[in-house]
């Protein structure tokens, strides 16, 4: 098969490494390329060979294989518009993998001296590459056990790290307070206790800036073969995941200001049939943009392929001609997948997720409650736990300079001081009745499944109610904050509307991304049900094309015998 050359630059274009190149520059390129055909099983690359070519897959699949301690791992498999071995060529290194040609597969080959002048000629095609190479890096040293076994991610970043330094300021301002401390202690007063104070706002801040990072490199904006996804990850109290599958966007676009463009960071908006999603400061926008662009067109042509072969192999059928199966497609259980340990589950156990606003249980998610109106619920317990905390400190601090009295005196037995004694039972009575509201708070729980919306409902060692309705039934969400302390906190209701029921999920974090949650998985649920509509209409419509198929060479026999002369 000989490519022409406009074949070659139409393909090329859709490809987002090569976005910014004119049709002049797309000429010279398709002129580099090189035809290669593979044979189904064949050999295109081996693990450990010296890297001397850049590849573009035309048409068919390739599986990445890399040998370790004597088992094969599969990296991944690529499709019809991926490439591969750039990431040998840009670090000059040997391939890491086995390159296998998974069906018959023709490639676009580029030599390294070639790819070389490549980036000479057009260096600003660098950055998309390197750009590439990070992402799959990154994605690669990271667990997400979310990805399908099939998934694989294209493109992974963080918020601009500016985002991190703005955050710093604060927390740089109040470093002046320890300063203080420590200018005082020195200048002024000798008294150990300003030193300590130091010391202890010292520790505080350290431990502020380093909750700072975490909570920075915890947040991930991912693009993969089947959706976009925003990651957003309190570490051990909140984490939210907010998709939208390829085939639901309808546009996607990118707001930047004159910073974010000398520094190449942005808001980046996608916008899909049931709403839009926001990669806040997102690093890279305009190349996520163009990704996210042709992944959606490639989704939207393998739909329509798909549906014209489903259609014909639907004839087929009905005409009893057999169809042929197509070779199942190799699943993988991604580079970046993992399986739970033991010790996960045994937190989980153990309660690991009590404190949660939103965490993931299979298929479902969970919600709870803000934080503020579980306050709102113990706050007496917790302010009077922090009181009689300071008075047993202060009660110990007067035993300790006291010379005739003890915590513990063992003078005609053992007696424990009575002040002491007292405060440690109203303690522990204090701590039941804050884990008994904190039991009390846990225990409202929203789900919402693949196929349900849940309202959980459970008093300690009381009632317990559960509600729930199918996601397809739902006909409106909307959220509501309600007071200044709600928006400043960022909590509010979602009422979700089924038939002649509201639904309220109270209270909850963020209730924007809860109704976008809830939202997103209506629409998967009402796709699903109307492709088994459209499957049994394209049946039926089959089902009459092979009547008609069968009942023509009948009627024209018919006809031609009618036709005879008696």
């Amino acid at each position: 098969m000989v490519i022409d050359s406009y074949t070659r630059i139409a393909f090329l274009k859709k490809i987002h490494l090569f976005f910014g190149l004119d049709d002049g520059e797309l000429a010279a390129l398709a002129e580099d390329l090189t035809e290669y055909s593979y044979p189904e099983g064949t050999t295109i690359f081996a693990q450990g060979s010296k890297a001397d070519s850049f590849y573009l897959i035309y048409k068919g699949s390739v599986k990445i294989v890399h040998r370790s301690n004597g088992r094969d791992e599969t990296l991944g498999i690529l499709v019809e518009g991926d490439y591969m071995g750039d990431i040998a060529l840009l670090q000059n290194r040997n391939r890491y993998g086995t390159g296998i040609a998974m069906t018959d597969t023709l490639l676009l080959v580029m030599s390294r001296d070639k790819f070389g002048d490549l980036l000479k000629r057009a260096p600003q095609l660098r950055s998309n590459f390197e750009l590439a190479v990070r992402s799959r890096e990154l994605a690669n040293s990271l667990h997400f056990k979310w990805l399908e076994p099939d998934e694989v991610i294209y493109f992974l970043a963080r918020k601009h790290p500016i985002v991190f330094y703005k955050k710093l300021i604060l927390p740089m301002i109040c470093a002046l307070i320890p300063l203080g401390f420590l200018w005082a202690w020195l200048t002024y007063t000798p008294l150990i206790l300003v030193a300590f104070a130091g010391i202890a706002s010292a520790i505080w801040i350290i431990l502020w800036v380093i909750w700072l990072v975490i909570d920075w490199r915890n947040d991930y904006y991912i693009i993969t073969n089947h959706r976009v996804v925003s990651l957003e990850k309190v570490v051990a109290l909140y984490s939210s995941r907010q998709e939208s599958p390829l085939n639901t966007i309808q546009s996607v676009d990118v707001e930047t200001g004159p910073l974010g463009r000398i520094l190449d960071y942005g808001d980046l908006i996608v916008r899909t049939f049931i709403g839009k999603m926001l990669f806040d400061n997102v690093s890279h926008p305009f190349h996520a943009q163009r990704m996210i662009q042709e992944y959606w067109h490639r989704t939207q042509e393998q739909a329509a392929g798909q549906a014209k072969e489903e259609m014909k192999n639907a004839i087929r059928r009905n005409l009893g001609i057999p169809v042929q199966d197509k070779p199942k497609t190799e699943t993988r259980a991604p580079a970046n997948s993992f399986k739970p340990r033991r010790n996960i589950r045994l937190l989980s156990t153990l309660g690991a997720n009590t404190l949660r606003l939103r965490y993931e249980e299979g298929a479902s998610v969970v919600y709870r409650k803000h934080w503020y109106i579980l306050f709102r619920q113990a706050w007496i317990q917790i302010l009077a736990l922090g009181t009689i905390a300071f008075v047993f400190l202060y009660r110990q601090y007067q035993l300790a300079i006291s010379t005739d009295q003890e915590f513990v005196s063992f003078e005609g037995g053992v007696s424990i001081d009575a002040w002491s004694g007292a405060f440690i039972i109203i303690f522990f009575v204090l701590v039941v009745w804050l884990v008994y509201d904190v039991v009390d708070w846990a225990n409202d729980r929203y789900e919402v499944t693949s196929e349900q919306i849940i309202d959980l409902y459970k008093k300690p060692f009381g009632t317990e109610s559960r509600n729930a309705a199918q996601l397809e039934n739902i006909l409106g969400t909307e959220f509501k904050r309600v007071g200044i302390i709600a928006n400043l906190l960022n909590f509010g209701n979602v009422l979700i509307n089924v038939g002649g029921t509201v639904f309220t999920f109270e209270g909850v974090r963020d209730p924007a991304s809860v109704q976008l949650d809830i939202d997103s998985r209506r629409a998967a649920r009402v796709q699903k049900k109307a492709a088994a509509e459209v499957a049994a209409e394209r049946e039926r419509m089959a089902d009459w094309l092979a009547t008609y198929h069968k009942s023509a060479a009948q009627f024209l026999e018919e006809e031609r015998k009618n036709q005879k002369p008696g």
